[in-house]
């Protein structure tokens, strides 16, 4: 498997901004989260509006904290029109850029929507002065390798060839490299100060992506359906609920540090997560039809092909949804069931528009589905099959979490 492809990991941020749906509610938070703290915070979020900034605002103030919001103002302005709102840009060079940020005094910045240094570096430095925390969004992409299981912060960083480069490059190979240069522009920002949060796949109601929402849409829509693997491959995700209610803890506690924020606490499966699937359902004639990863890659799918999430547990990719998460854990992250992410997550699909629903964003194509199993038949009875599936549409841009 390449990696840099399957190493641009957290739910690519940048894609989720881009991605605007219509105005659908989120979940309400967590009730353990639901008590306003009595340390009442100023919070500024550079962004907001995409999947992770709306869940946070929402946790943020049934916590009974301020909040000011600083974006373009083009990803769904309508939410949230009791929040104060900042117009710019993050890159200084582009308008009005940082400007309104200027002279203003907050508690903690969110950061979730930093991906190239030289704009965060920005944001940082014309910050550093008047906050006393900033939490920036970063991945688990931010890593070197994904070959060691349970390996934990400590772990060797992603590098990039040019560090000015502000591209993610064609198959987002600069996408990890350039995250731990924001991480390391925050921290010269912001010394002591500074809360690096690594997310793996961020998951769950109002996700633009579809990658992990693919799996109970599939599975209610019935039929044979093709099942990645085997049922004992680890999977690791986060609610983003459960992620925003945590970046609220780690404001209040002024945690700092560099967190990995994946899960859940316990290892999760792709039976598992199927098992939910069928719950969430319901009634169905869905058949999953477990295919052996080694089939997969010789036919397209490694990890790296249509199959969204999944990554077969071999070799460079032995510790990719097996990343340590003891840290954050002890320091509050909690978890809802995996089963309670698959149930809201299909219930939030069902809700959208049906032109939406009619163009899912990400996983297996029917024809290629119905592909993959007819030859999977052929080679498993015998028939030796062919070295690569029918049906298999032209390579499209791969965003990992």
């Amino acid at each position: 498997m390449s990696t840099p492809r399957r190493k641009f990991l957290q739910y690519s941020l940048t894609a989720a901004s881009m991605l605007a749906l219509g105005p659908q509610a989120l979940a309400g938070p967590d009730k353990r989260s639901t008590t306003p703290t009595k340390r009442k915070l100023k919070i500024l979020v550079l962004g907001g509006t995409g999947f992770l900034g709306p869940a946070f605002v929402t946790a943020a103030q049934a916590r009974g904290h301020t909040l000011t919001l600083f974006n373009r103002g083009k990803t769904r302005p309508h939410l949230f029109p009791n929040v104060e709102k900042l117009q710019g840009d993050r890159d200084p060079k582009k308008g009005e850029g940082l400007k309104a940020l200027e002279g203003r005094r907050w508690d903690v910045v969110l950061d979730n929507s930093g991906y190239y240094p030289r704009m965060v570096k920005a944001s940082a430095e014309l910050l550093a002065p008047h906050v006393k925390q900033y939490v920036y969004i970063s991945s688990i992409s931010a890593y070197a390798n994904n070959d060691v299981p349970y390996e934990d912060e400590s772990g060797p960083t992603a590098k990039v060839a040019d560090p000015t480069v502000e591209t993610m490059g064609k198959n987002y190979e600069n996408f990890g490299g350039l995250k731990r240069l924001c991480e390391e522009a925050v921290e010269a920002a912001l010394p002591g100060l500074a809360s690096l949060i690594r997310p793996g796949y961020i998951v769950g109601p109002d996700d633009p992506t579809d990658r992990f929402t693919y799996w109970p849409v599939r599975y209610a829509r019935g039929g044979e359906m093709l099942a990645p693997g085997s049922p004992e491959d680890p999977l690791q995700i986060i609610d983003v609920r459960d992620l925003a209610e945590w970046l609220v803890k780690v404001m209040e506690n002024q945690l700092t540090g560099i967190y990995n924020a994946t899960g859940p606490e316990k290892p999760w499966t792709m039976g598992a997560l199927l098992a939910a699937c069928k719950a969430a359902a319901g009634k169905t004639d869905t058949k999953p039809v477990w295919v052996p990863s080694e089939f997969l890659a010789k036919n397209g799918e490694d990890g790296e092909g249509d199959i969204p999430i999944w990554a077969p547990p071999l070799d460079k990719n032995k510790g990719f949804h097996l990343r340590s998460i003891d840290k954050a854990v002890k320091a509050g992250l909690k978890f809802r069931p995996g089963a309670v992410t698959v149930k809201d997550t299909l219930a939030y699909f069902n809700g959208l528009p049906e032109e939406r629903r009619n163009k899912m964003r990400a996983g297996l194509a029917p024809e290629r589905e119905k592909a993959l199993l007819a030859l999977w038949a052929q080679e498993s009875q015998g028939g030796g099959g062919k070295p690569a599936a029918p049906g298999k549409p032209e390579a499209q841009e791969k965003k990992s979490p």
